[in-house]
């Protein structure tokens, strides 16, 4: 399967040779499903934590004597039936979300949905991104090009979320130019997850040649 590349200029550059293992991959909603919603619960890092009886301050004698004052019998006034007393089934931040992912499965469901972006139109290839100094005008002129390309309009007018620019290894020029855009986001292709490519609409894969070659 072949696709059409672009210059930095938004300009036709030529042809690349796809992966059928990558982005020839039919649609599976259900490992798509489980992997992005694992993956999400391993990330969740909980901050609410609710003090049970054991926790709180106080408490340690006994409010009255078990029998002969016609109250009810109490043990501590830590319980959580009193006012100031301990959580009973409160939220805890030593819980663990942690989710296992299989590698295989993980991969499985990152070529799906880069399946599903091709077949949708959502990935732009480019055969080079480079810019040789930070300048953030440099990058807004690259994001103008490419909202010029028939399918990529939203590239220049979407607020949030707009596409992650992939690259084949680190360029810091490039990262710190695109660094005031904060509906862009800059990864390496070998780093990209399906949460990531997921929460944007447009993926964008600079120097597929090289790119494409961490797949493998």
């Amino acid at each position: 399967m072949e696709t059409l590349t672009y210059n930095q200029k938004g300009e036709e550059a030529g042809k690349i040779k796809l992966p059928e293992s990558v982005f020839g991959l039919p649609w599976n909603a259900d490992l798509v499903h489980q992997v992005v919603v694992s993956m999400m619960s391993s990330s969740r890092h909980p901050i609410a934590h609710a003090k049970m009886r054991g926790e709180v301050r106080g408490g340690g004698k006994k409010p009255w004597q078990q029998k002969g004052t016609g109250r009810a019998r109490h043990g501590s006034s830590r319980s959580p039936i009193w006012i100031g007393g301990g959580t009973t089934h409160g939220p805890r931040k030593d819980k663990n979300y942690d989710r296992k992912v299989n590698k295989k499965a993980k991969s499985k469901a990152l070529f799906t949905i880069l399946s599903k972006k091709y077949r949708d139109g959502e990935i732009l290839f480019i055969d080079s991104l480079t810019f040789k100094t930070p300048k953030a005008q440099d990058a807004k002129s690259t994001i103008m090009a490419f909202s010029k390309i028939k399918g990529f309009e939203k590239f220049a007018t979407k607020p949030k979320n707009v596409a992650v620019i992939t690259i084949d290894k680190k360029y810091p020029a490039l990262t710190k130019s695109f660094k005031n855009f904060g509906n862009l986001e800059i990864e390496e292709l070998r780093n990209i997850n399906p949460v990531s490519i997921l929460n944007h609409k447009y993926l964008v894969i600079s120097n597929p040649t090289e790119s494409l070659k961490s797949f493998e």
